[in-house]
């Protein structure tokens, strides 16, 4: 079991129960899922830009990613529908655990003039969007082989009903929200 798991069950259950007065301890806000997505733009010209973000996105996760397609061609842009255009991954249970402890541990530190990730990312049902400028800040990558940098958006889907609920949470969890 992960470590960060293993804080959760014994240490932070009870602080956000005692927090937000919730009786029940499995009504206490818990990671449900983390997407990990990375759009590649110059996929409609390249197609091999596609295979390379897939393999950096592949190291990252641990699980192999999905490809996602356009759903409506846009011209001005030179899209057709059907294109493949980006992938994702989604992480659950020891997986989603494990990456973001290396996410708070280890890569947002590797930041540079990091100061923490900002806390008004909340879409009001208590999850969580994180942008990440480039991949190179995961150790897993090696970056002679990256031919470009890609970013990626890092979803934190939570199963807490308000943004105070998901931000008591993801503080305790170890996420560093930078002073408002």
């Amino acid at each position: 079991m992960s470590r960060l798991l293993e804080r959760y069950k014994t240490d932070i259950v009870a602080e956000l129960q005692k927090e937000f007065n919730i009786p029940n301890p499995m009504a206490v806000p818990r990671l449900e899922k983390i997407v990990i997505n990375v759009g590649v733009g110059e996929a409609i010209q390249n197609a091999k830009a596609l295979d390379a973000a897939r393999s950096d996105l592949t190291q990252i996760a641990g699980q192999a990613p999905v490809t996602s397609r356009a759903k409506k061609s846009i011209s001005a842009f030179k899209l057709r529908k059907g294109v493949a255009i980006a992938c994702f991954v989604t992480l659950r249970h020891r997986r989603m655990y494990e990456f973001l402890d290396r996410l708070v541990n280890i890569v947002l530190p590797r930041v540079r003039d990091f100061r923490g990730v900002s806390p008004k990312a909340f879409d009001g049902r208590g999850n969580y969007t994180l942008g990440l400028r480039d991949q190179l800040m995961f150790p897993e990558i090696d970056y002679t082989k990256v031919e470009r940098s890609r970013g990626m958006n890092i979803t934190i889907v939570t199963t807490a009903r308000t943004n105070e609920e998901a931000f008591a949470l993801l503080k305790k969890l170890g996420v560093p929200f930078r002073e408002a």
